[in-house]
């Protein structure tokens, strides 16, 4: 289920595709510590946006 791009080595394309899901992986492994804040943050807003 690759595209094929004439002129592109499959093995290449291969190496940096998993070079940059490496790379978004690491980015998500960073971002974790933001995830309670983040949610935190989200349910201020809810809870001045919805009526009781």
């Amino acid at each position: 289920m690759a595209a094929r791009v004439g002129g592109r080595n499959l093995a290449t394309s291969w190496i940096v595709g998993l070079l940059c899901a490496g790379v978004v992986g690491a980015l998500l492994w960073m971002s974790l510590p933001a995830g309670p804040g983040l949610l935190y943050m989200i349910g201020q807003l809810i809870d001045g946006t919805v009526p009781r």
